[in-house]
């Protein structure tokens, strides 16, 4: 059979309503990674749905403890089929944050697929059962018109992403030899729009940390001793302004890129961000200047604040606060060094009479990735999805936001390839998670197509 042949399966799977029961079955698994509770859940998540699934197209599976206490289980799903091929390596995540079941909207529950117009509805539906479900369902639409894949895949299912991946990386570090491959395939994160096929090569690091002003004991009334003390809310409002542009241009010398490579601002050139229905309007003069909206998330490092307090903000009373906090963080893209900036913001605060301020950093954090946009996988990528969906695949150096990528890219050494299913104002993270019908069939196409070319000649050596 063709390679037609296989997308045209894949399509009448989707409109027959399999793909919809097969995810149905995996929302209605409560995995909430963040619950103590849940850990029956994972496993279950696993065992009775993941396994199985991978099991009917022939591959082994093994299910195996996190070295960490507190990590949830993985499973290893193989297919060999020759030496000779090329092998490639997936991954997913089958759990899911928090369902605030009670907050969504009415007749929603997170743990029913619910059709709506063209949103599926459900927890995990985007975040990532909807999609590492796409990747295995193109698979067997592959295997079905085949016979074979014609090339080895080894799939990691984790279920702890959502609480940060721990064990992940230990684990990964301990079965390298399991690992080895030509390249790393998989989904999750928003498309460019909702409509445009994209594909990302890495994800921007993050980094957090506090910053503090601590003056004294207990709060003094403003009236006896307003402007005789100082105000820890005013000095650090101060420390963090004096970081940053009024319009949000980092100073820091240490926190900006050196330069944006002519490969990355090639690739991003005149792609527009579309969030979709929504979507916030982009406030066009933040940022650093001179820059598209493009090259500010996918080739720049920005700064937030994403708290703030002093006092008491839900009962505020009439005293000078003794402290205040704000928690901030840095996304930052390749090849900034990480190692650097907490150093430099100290140097920075200290010189302009900010030495009060206490910076506490987050020990853990995601380091920044990025394939560059002329690897001749990410090359043969865009020509095998261009071919399925007949349009210009967006491609973007790395994720705005962050995944545990470094694993793949910097521990086991794969050129990665991220294939993104969803799109920006899909709720994931909040109540009314969703999928769009639309792209969910366009996915499980282009994924089709993709997986049938790898079983082809002409895939990238060396």
């Amino acid at each position: 059979m063709s390679r037609a042949a296989a997308i045209a399966r894949i399509g009448e799977h989707f409109d027959s309503g399999g793909f919809f029961a097969d995810l149905a079955r995996r929302v209605a698994i409560h995995t909430e990674s963040q619950r103590a509770d849940r850990r029956d859940e994972l496993h279950r998540y696993l065992a009775a749905e993941m396994a199985p699934g991978f099991e009917a197209l022939g591959f082994t599976c093994r299910t195996f403890d996190n070295p960490i206490e507190r990590g949830g289980p993985f499973l290893v799903a193989e297919r060999r089929e020759g030496d000779d091929l090329p092998t490639v390596m997936g991954y997913g995540h089958g759990d899911v944050v928090l369902g605030y079941d009670e907050q969504w909207r009415e007749g929603l529950d997170p743990w029913a697929l619910t059709k709506r117009g063209e949103r599926w509805y459900g927890r995990g539906t985007a975040d990532n059962k909807g999609q590492h479900s796409i990747n295995l369902a193109a698979m067997g639409a592959v295997l079905a018109a085949r016979g074979s894949l014609g090339f080895n895949a080894v799939v990691l299912i984790e279920t702890g992403e959502e609480a940060g991946s721990p064990g992940l990386r230990e684990f990964c570090d301990a079965e390298r030899e399991r690992f080895a491959a030509d390249v790393f395939i998989a989904s999750d994160g928003p498309r460019l729009a909702p409509d445009r096929p994209t594909i990302f090569l890495g994800s921007r690091g993050t980094f957090s940390f506090d910053l503090t002003v601590d003056l004294r004991e207990g709060g003094h009334h403003s009236g006896n001793w307003g402007g005789l003390l100082a105000n820890p809310g005013i000095i650090l409002a101060h420390a963090i302004a004096s970081l940053t542009t009024a319009s949000g241009e980092i100073l820091i010398p240490e926190w900006r890129p050196a330069a944006i490579p002519n490969s990355v601002r090639h690739a991003v050139a005149g792609l527009d961000i579309d969030g979709g229905e929504n979507a916030p309007e982009i406030d066009p003069h933040w940022g650093e200047p001179g820059l598209s909206a493009a090259e500010k998330v996918f080739a720049w490092n920005s700064f937030e604040v994403l708290a703030f307090k002093t006092g008491n903000p839900d009962n505020p009373a009439n005293a000078v606060p003794p402290r205040a906090t704000a928690h901030c963080g840095i996304r930052w893209v390749p090849p900034c060094d990480v190692d650097s900036f907490m150093p430099a913001l100290r140097r920075f605060l200290d010189e302009r009479g900010f030495s009060m301020v206490e910076i506490t950093p987050e020990v853990d954090y995601m380091m920044a990735t990025r394939l560059d946009p002329d690897h001749p996988w990410v090359q043969w990528a865009v020509r095998s999805i261009d071919a399925t969906t007949g349009q210009q695949t967006a491609v973007l150096p790395n994720l705005g936001g962050s995944l545990p990528n470094d694993v793949f890219s910097e521990l086991l050494g794969l050129p990665t390839i991220w294939v993104p299913h969803s799109y920006a104002s899909c709720s994931q993270h909040a109540p009314n998670e969703h999928i769009l019908e639309a792209t969910t069939r366009q996915a499980l196409e282009l994924m089709t197509g993709l997986y049938w070319d790898l079983g082809e000649s002409g895939t990238p050596t060396g």
